[in-house]
Formats: C-alpha cells, structure tokens, sequence
C-alpha cells in the first residue's frame, strides 16, 4: 500500500504532462528571438505587409496532430547569388514610352533595396528574341570576320534602359547575355526562326560574336557578368531559335566559345548552359559535366519552368539529380513567365502563386539564383514580334501612363526583400502538404522562413526551431516571410 501511495505523485505528475502536451505544451522560455511576419494575402490589403511580431516559447515533442513548420538553422546548403529579372527589347520600348514619375517608380519598385525588390540580376539578349519588336543582328550578312560588328540598335532603347537600372541598383548588378539566334548565314536553314542549327564552318565566328558583343558593352560602361551558351536550345521556334543537342553545346563549348572567352581575357565570366526546361535538365548536365574538358568552362546550369507545355508538372526532381550527380553545381533560374496573356487575368492571384511554387521548389533542390522574364510589358503583353504575348509582374497602361503591378510582384518581393545575397538556405519542412516552405540564413544572422498556404484553408501552425516554438496563423491563399531576430 505505501509502495502504491508513494507511485501517486509521479502518475499525477505524468498525467499532467501529458495533458499539457495535448493542449500544446508551451512553457516560458528566456529566449529572446522574436519573429516578425510579413504577409501577402489574397482579399486583404496584405502586400509585403508587417502583419504580425511573435515570439518563441518552450515546446517539446510535437503531435502528429500539431501543425508545424520545422527549421534547423544549423543545417546549411547552396549559397544565394540573388534575384533580378530581363532587361530585353520590349521591356525598354515600354519604359521609355512611359512619364518621367512612371519610369521614377519602376526603377525604384525592382532596384530599390528599401522600397522596392532589390533585384541585383539581369538577363538581356544578344540579337533580337521574341520580345523585340523586329529582328535584327549587330553583323552585316557574311561577315565572318565582324568587321561590320555595330550595336546601334541597341543605343537607342535597351542599352540605356540596363545603364538606367545599374545605377538603380547602385551598381551592383549582375549581367549575363542570352543568344535566341546565331545569325541567319551562319546556320544551315538560312533564317532566325525556326530551329536550325550552328553551321561547322561558322562556330569560330559564332564563339567571335559573344566576345565582340560583351567588349562592345563593356566598352560602353556596361559590365557583363555572365553569358548563356544558347536560349532553349532544344526549341524550335516561329522566333529566333537554334538547336544544340548536348553533343553540340559540349563540343562548342569544348573547342570554340570557352577557349575564346579565355584568350580573349573573358576567363571570368560566368558561362551558363543549358538555358532551357527542368525535364531533360539531367540529360544535358551529364552530357556536359561529364567531360571534363567542357566542364572547366562550365559556371552553371540554367533551366526554365516550361517543361509544363508537354501537360507535365513542374519537373523540380530533376534538379535534385543533377545536385546528387555533380555537387556544387550553381543551378540559376534564367527565364520563367505566365504565358498567354489576358488583360481579364492581370490581377489574378494564381500569377503569385505559380512564381512561389516553383521558387520554394527551385530553392529546396539547390537553385542558386532566380531571374524572371520581361520587367515590363504593356496591356496587351507586348510588344513581341512573334505574337506571343505573356504577363510580367508589371504592365504599363501606355493609355494613361500608369504602372500595374500584377501580385507576381509581391510574391517574388516576399523572397528578393528578405533573402539577401550570400545567404544561404536552411532546412524548412512542414507537416502539412497545403504548406510550402523554405528558409535562409543571411549573413547578419536573421533567418528568413517563407511559408505559402495556397488552399482556402486558414491554417494555424507551430514555428518550431530546436525546442522552440512561435504560434503563425497563414491566411487563405497567402505566402508569408518570417524573419526571425
């Protein structure tokens, strides 16, 4: 009987953890971090908004039935170069259609670190792409030896369009350049469009070309950072477009574009391959890392989300192949937009939510940077020469001079604001499938948890890091970015 009365205390003792753990089991704790939420939410004024500062307290084993999103700060992976968008043909006509206060506010609304996106990339093509209003090339025909080499065209609108935002951006703007053609009298099928591929004779030329363009520019004040081998080269297009099989691309590599970079005194810039979709991403990968020759030129494999034309998903197991095959790997997103544009959709809040789903995938299989398509278009989506008209975050209404900011843009704001250059990506993982996450650690020491709830469901959820805990709610198709100080 004593041995049965002495064993009370400890049941009852028991017995009220246990309870405490069903309710939540959160103790005080002396912890000091605090969280502040920045949330974007549809049917709100939430845009990039401060909605919320929590802080952490004492929280042991979580339930099953407990809703959490786990970060394990120490546990650190690819580092983060940043974010940015294209400065192409289309882009810049639009800008300087607009008025001085319009043209004031985009510049601030990408660049500006404050008020704006911090964007500190961006991609521009070498001849004309799609999103040009004609088709053009910098050589008169047959000149294999450039000596007709001239960038007139373009002085006039996107040269001082990328010098206005290097200066927005305090320069500190990384640039890589983009080819959609080679062109026509150098490829097989005599035009821009249409696939056609390299002729044999014309890849030392056509290696000359990068060189001649990128010297041109920097000639002219505007540095280059990087260069793509080829845009979607397995593409054949009704506009500029070139095929390169991975056989190709190595080989061009190998034996002309990356011993000229070199010779040249252009061994720093960083050469992008690949430049097309996530579904044949390993394919092409292999195909170049695998030869050591072509792979000592190689800075990264860039990719784009449009491998859902075929009715596929967004094919984001790919990428953890390549990270698993070739570690090290610097995976950068080089082009993505919402493609078939409608004015009808322009504030349509799926536009957010596909950018988010894919950067918070891209990311957690290794994505070192992401650089979105056109910066601004007009109403219609243009121009383009090619008719096929897309969205960009922002539209100008070139009837009244006005901006129009798509929620793209705060969804790609509640990444590009809060996750700084260097940082690096932490483990995020939650327990629920209706929420996506990844996180970052920033140099100052901040973290940075993304969240994205993009069911009708409001959903409250556990912030739990190591033992801790701080009580979120995410609202109805929202994403949040959790800052923990």
């Amino acid at each position: 009987m004593k041995k049965l009365l002495a064993l009370i205390p400890v049941i009852l003792v028991l017995t009220a953890m246990k309870k405490g753990d069903k309710k939540e089991h959160h103790t005080s704790s002396s912890n000091s971090k605090k969280v502040v939420v920045y949330t974007t939410a549809e049917g709100t004024d939430y845009k990039i908004t401060p909605t919320d500062t929590l802080s952490f307290t004492r929280m042991g084993q979580p339930f099953e039935t407990q809703v959490c999103v786990f970060v394990d700060p120490s546990k650190t992976f690819q580092q983060v170069l940043g974010f940015g968008g294209a400065l192409t043909d289309a882009s810049a006509e639009i800008f300087y259609k607009l008025p001085d206060d319009a043209k004031k506010e985009l510049l601030q609304a990408y660049y500006d670190t404050k008020n704006g996106l911090g964007y500190n990339i961006a991609r521009t093509n070498i001849n004309s792409c799609d999103f040009s209003s004609d088709t053009y090339t910098y050589v008169a025909d047959n000149d294999s030896t450039l000596n007709t080499f001239n960038i007139e065209h373009d002085r006039k609108f996107k040269m001082p369009l990328i010098k206005e935002a290097m200066k927005a951006a305090g320069n500190k703007l990384h640039l890589f350049v983009s080819p959609w053609s080679p062109p026509a009298w150098m490829k097989d099928n005599n035009s821009m469009t249409q696939g056609g591929r390299l002729k044999d004779g014309s890849r030392q030329s056509w290696a000359n070309y990068y060189v001649k363009f990128i010297k041109t520019y920097e000639a002219e004040g505007v540095p280059v950072w990087g260069l793509s081998v080829q845009n979607e080269p397995m593409a054949k297009q009704r506009w500029e477009s070139c095929i390169f099989t991975g056989e190709d691309e190595r080989d061009f590599v190998k034996s002309y574009l990356g011993p000229t970079l070199h010779r040249s005194g252009l061994a720093d810039k960083k050469l992008i391959v690949w430049d097309h979709n996530r579904d044949l991403i390993y394919q092409r990968a292999s195909t170049m890392l695998s030869d050591p020759e072509a792979a000592k030129y190689v800075w990264g494999i860039g990719f784009h989300w449009y491998e859902t034309w075929t009715g596929s998903g967004m094919q984001f197991q790919n990428m953890q192949k390549v990270m698993e095959a070739f570690p090290g790997t610097h995976l950068i997103f080089t082009e993505g937009c919402v493609e078939a544009f409608d004015y009808k959709r322009i504030y349509d809040w799926k536009l957010g939510e596909r950018y988010a789903h894919s950067m918070i995938n891209d990311f957690n299989n290794g994505m070192v940077a992401f650089t979105d398509w056109n910066i601004l278009l007009d109403e219609k989506g243009g121009p383009n020469h090619a008719g096929n008209f897309c969205f960009a975050p922002v539209h100008a209404d070139l009837r009244t001079g006005k901006l129009m900011y798509t929620n793209s843009y705060y969804y790609i704001g509640q990444f590009s604001k809060f996750v700084h250059a260097g940082a690096k990506r932490i483990v995020s993982s939650a327990n629920r499938d209706k929420l996506e996450t990844t996180a970052f650690v920033n140099t100052d020491g901040k973290l940075s948890v993304i969240v994205m709830n993009n069911s009708d469901d409001k959903i409250p959820y556990h912030l739990w890091i190591k033992g801790e805990a701080a009580d979120v709610i995410a609202l109805p198709h929202s994403i949040a970015t959790l800052v923990v100080e």
